[in-house]
């Protein structure tokens, strides 16, 4: 099986994705080959739908999700819903790295909600914001590879996720009682002891599957915000916004003193 991108980055972790996307393969679970992606799961539709009956999404009026393909059914659900909705540009690699899409101003320029809400008809149709422009967030939505019944989570590796929740802290837009959930196959839930978290990494509240819901009351603790010890150098380098954020925090720090 091919290594993906980030693979290592961190080597148990980069196993539990191999063997993730191993399994989904095996049960023809995705509708294209998972390797080095965020799966685009069998049942994507269904697990937004279930999402979509409980109380955390009914109240939320401003969720953020991911770009991937199998969440584009979330994002299409709360375009129907009239939320206001956060996308993050792929790879962050915007200064303003968030897209934000509404009702109305989709339907302004004659958008079907359901075309607005694929990744690259979002970056197209929607509105790119800096986060001094966004609303605070009621909802997280986050793509997994791998998920814990206790919250534990991995990506693709490359730790985007991560960043973002930390900037959204960073700037007030989440803060600890957020709820942070994600859709998955039932086949991407792993052992809890065979995932491990880090400091830097954000738990899941809730787990849905096409057919559960799964609260995971999770103990792990939510960062505080960007954690500048553990980003790496090449997220410095491919991220243009990072180092901007750094100057401004560490001068505002420096400032309070």
């Amino acid at each position: 099986m091919p290594q993906s991108e980030w693979s290592d980055r961190h080597p148990e972790k980069e196993q539990v994705r191999r063997e993730v996307w191993a399994r989904l393969q095996q049960h023809n679970a995705t509708h294209r080959d998972p390797v080095g992606h965020i799966p685009d799961f069998a049942g994507a539709v269904q697990a937004a739908a279930r999402l979509a009956t409980l109380p955390i999404w009914q109240q939320a009026q401003v969720v953020k999700c991911n770009p991937d393909s199998p969440q584009k059914w979330v994002r299409s659900r709360a375009l129907q819903d009239n939320k206001r909705l956060y996308m993050a540009v792929p790879r962050l690699t915007n200064q303003r790295c968030f897209v934000e899409l509404t009702a109305a101003a989709l339907q302004e320029q004659g958008i079907a909600l359901e075309a607005a809400a694929t990744m690259r008809n979002a970056l197209v149709h929607g509105r790119l914001v800096s986060f001094e422009e966004m609303h605070p967030i009621d909802l997280v939505v986050v793509g997994c590879v791998a998920v814990t019944a206790a919250g534990g989570r991995t990506g693709k590796g490359a730790g985007f996720a991560d960043l973002e929740l930390a900037m959204l802290k960073q700037f007030q837009l989440i803060n600890h009682t957020t709820p942070i959930v994600t859709t998955v196959h039932s086949l991407q839930q792993v052992d809890t002891s065979y995932l491990p978290m880090q400091a830097h990494d954000w738990a899941l509240d809730w787990i849905i599957t096409p057919d559960t819901v799964i609260q995971t009351n999770t103990t792990y603790s939510k960062p505080d915000g960007l954690d500048w010890d553990a980003i790496q150098p090449d997220q410095y380098q491919q991220i243009p916004i990072l180092q901007q954020l750094k100057t401004k925090f560490i001068a505002s720090n420096v400032s309070d003193r």
